[in-house]
């Protein structure tokens, strides 16, 4: 029974710069992944590993990287069958021109749609040429039965999956349509699966084996799967790979107490030093609660790997503003006022160009933090 592992959308030299300073450690996490992959691979004796795409980043990273890649290929021992994608498409100059793929034995960048022999069956390679394309790359698959199993290894997107444009397109029935046992693909982040029919499951993303961004439905995996013969369902099973945690807390605050319990539950999350937290806030908050905003960035910025904090979506309270009064008298009580005349969506004068209810808001809470900090 064949059993292998299938896995794409490394990205290796990913920038990362949308996580800041975090970068650099998100970057080599990645790589740290890799040798997951692999490790995970041998552990489930799997007799080979199937890359679908896109382990590089784009075909400008560093040649020590690719060689680093290669080398942790080349460590699972068995056969070890590569297609380039979209992001790291087969061109002139490439990364797959590096001389380390040459130097592997083990390791095989498939450049042609040409049938290849594997164990207990036939590997139909759909390797990827330009960045984008309108043309399914499984089409040239033949539907004649081959020897033992048929798999399919293409980088695209499914059917039914939202973008602007066609790119590599593939038929929600291909697999089926090619008389494939298993179309392993690449392209999209999250782990997905696709039944046929009756029901089995012929083709699947093995989705990144590192989360990416946020957002991500199900990523960091990697899938095992075993094939007892020809035409038998095969057995799909996703394995977590990832090391990092991506994720997001969008809470509206409604009462007094809601950022205290938010606060509570962020300081409850396991792993934060390996966790990457992008909390927004939208609603009312009243007075009480306005300490606790600095004190929830003091907790992400010491705590996390990465953290965000967006109050953008967040009004004072109605009738929770005694502490104007508490402002000097003059100018700055004044302006505190006006903002709060500004604030209240129910007023009529005249606004300054840009003075919207949420900007005045905005401002206010702004204020009020000044005032919070004269006072320590």
């Amino acid at each position: 029974m064949p059993r292998f592992l299938h896995t794409a959308d490394w990205q290796i030299g990913m920038k990362a710069a949308h996580v800041g300073a975090a970068g650099t450690r998100v970057r080599d996490e990645r790589v740290a992944a890799a040798r997951r992959v692999v490790e995970v691979a041998r552990n489930a004796g799997g007799d080979f590993i199937l890359v679908a795409g896109d382990t590089f980043e784009d075909n400008g990273v560093d040649r020590v990287l690719v060689q680093k890649v290669a080398d942790i290929l080349a460590g699972f021992g068995g056969l070890v069958y590569v297609i380039p994608g979209n992001h790291d498409p087969l061109v002139p100059g490439s990364v797959w021109e590096h001389p380390a793929w040459k130097s592997s034995e083990n390791v095989r960048v498939l450049r042609e749609e040409t049938p290849v022999e594997i164990p207990g069956g036939t590997l139909y390679p759909c390797p990827v040429r330009a960045k984008h394309s309108g043309k399914d790359p499984t089409a040239w698959i033949p539907v004649e039965e081959g020897r033992g199993i048929r798999i399919g290894l293409a980088h695209g997107t499914v059917e039914g999956v939202h973008q602007e444009e066609p790119d590599y397109p593939i038929a929600r029935d291909a697999a089926t349509r090619a008389g494939l046992d298993y179309l392993a693909l690449g392209h999209w982040h999250s782990t997905a699966t696709y039944a046929d029919q009756d029901r089995a499951v012929r083709m699947a993303y093995a989705g990144t084996h590192e989360t990416t961004k946020f957002g991500e439905r199900d990523s960091g995996n990697a899938v095992i799967v075993e094939i007892a013969d020809p035409k038998t369902t095969p057995r799909v099973t996703p394995v977590r790979t990832g090391g990092f945690s991506w994720a997001t807390m969008d809470e509206e605050l409604r009462e007094r107490g809601d950022l205290s319990r938010l606060r509570e539950r962020i300081e409850s999350i396991e792993g934060p030093g390996s966790t990457l937290l992008d909390v927004r806030l939208r609603g009312l908050l009243v007075t009480e609660d306005r300490g606790e905003v600095a004190r929830l960035d003091e907790i992400l910025a010491s705590r996390f790997l990465w953290s965000r904090i967006d109050a953008s979506g967040v009004r004072l309270a109605p009738g929770d503003q005694d502490w104007l009064n508490a402002l000097p008298a003059g100018v700055v009580r004044d302006a505190g006022a006006r903002l709060r005349e500004l604030a209240n969506p129910a007023f009529t004068g005249q606004r300054p160009e840009g003075a919207t209810p949420e900007v005045a808001d905005r401002a206010l809470l702004e204020l009020y933090a000044l005032l919070d900090e004269a006072r320590r």
